[in-house]
């Protein structure tokens, strides 16, 4: 159902929730250089976005403010048939996470970008590593990169009031019909008051190859074992979610059912934008348990690119161009904020 575009609060309300996503679509399509005759670089796109939303040396370009975590993924071997990628039949594999806000500016209020997001490494123990970068919406407002690069220009703020302007977003959205789906999401989206009780979602579509050859796709989800809350009311810690993740870990672990959702044919696995059927089979293919989680921007998360295509034998991505592109965006910005770091005397 197409969600309609009436009211500057609605538009504001999209705007806010795809902000934190437009970095890095920008980046998928500068990354592929499919924009403009001069074939446009990461590194163009990088600074196009440092000009929009403010340079901070050595911090992630896109989900800036972030906090490490670790635990581990206890397999359930429901999908061990689907895979044979380790992960999936290994009792307990050992994991190094990221929680953090959209946006590029790690001084963000917690609660001031209502999509969120969770970077996860796996090493299991055959030495193959599993990186994967999920997000609040399960799916993108468009499906191909000059879509995206049209999206972050839609989104730059305005510079009298800081936000992007209603009647630019609703014009581009209006342009879009393929965003129905996220438009419609968005309109239905409560923020959770934690990062405890907040879903996750891989958007893109995988490959899962089983001992055979088989292939089956899948997009996957992270569905919080903390009861749902909505965040009501103002908050003035501006370190909110940080400060609650911290209290809530001293109370003991966090866990997460990684829930695998298997296409049929004629699914569109290479279309983000597109929803599959609520009724297509799922298999729970595990649990995520966060026990420990570091200061901002320390431990082991700290020097991780979480490229989502690095990935485990009996997991291939799929033909998504913007899957395909991420890497070069993720390596842009990893590279960039390394030298940063190295300049200012400190770490990434």
């Amino acid at each position: 159902m197409s969600t309609p575009l009436h009211g500057r609060p609605r538009t504001l309300r999209l705007a806010a929730i795809g902000f934190g996503l437009t970095a890095l679509a920008a980046g998928f399509a500068y990354a592929a250089g499919w924009i403009g005759s001069d074939r446009l670089t990461p590194k163009r796109i990088i600074d196009t976005f440092e000009s929009q939303a403010g340079h901070y040396p050595g911090y992630r370009k896109n989900h800036a403010k972030g906090l490490c975590v670790s635990g581990y993924f206890q397999s359930s071997q429901q999908a061990e048939p689907l895979s044979r990628a380790r992960v999936f039949s290994q009792p307990r594999v050992p994991v190094i996470g990221r929680f953090a806000i959209g946006g590029s500016n790690p001084y963000n209020a917690d609660t001031s970008v209502p999509t969120r997001s969770l970077a996860l490494q796996l090493s299991s123990d055959d030495g193959e590593i599993w990186r994967t970068g999920m997000n609040t919406p399960p799916v993108l407002a468009v499906s191909t990169p000059q879509a995206f690069y049209q999206q972050v220009l839609a989104m730059t703020p305005d510079p009298a009031t800081g936000k992007p302007d209603p009647a630019r977003v609703q014009a581009f959205f209006a342009a879009h019909p393929e965003s129905a789906s996220f438009r419609q999401w968005a309109k239905d989206y409560k923020a959770p008051n934690s990062f405890a009780n907040s879903s996750f979602n891989s958007i893109n579509a995988f490959a899962l190859i089983d001992r055979d050859g088989n292939s089956q796709f899948v997009r996957w989800s992270l569905l919080p074992q903390t009861p749902f809350a909505a965040l009501e009311g103002q908050v003035d810690d501006r370190d909110y979610l940080q400060h609650d993740l911290h209290q809530r870990l001293a109370q003991g672990p966090l866990r997460w059912t990684l829930r695998l959702t298997l296409a049929q044919a004629g699914d569109p696995v290479d279309d983000p934008a597109k929803p599959w059927p609520a009724e297509r089979r799922s298999v729970d293919a595990g649990t995520l348990v966060i026990e420990h989680v570091d200061g901002p921007e320390q431990g082991a998360c700290r020097d991780l690119n979480f490229d989502p295509l690095i990935l485990p034998t009996g997991i291939e991505p799929s033909a998504d161009p913007i899957l395909a592109a991420r890497s070069a965006a993720y390596a842009e910005s990893f590279n960039r904020r390394s030298y940063e770091s190295a300049d200012l005397g400190a770490r990434p």
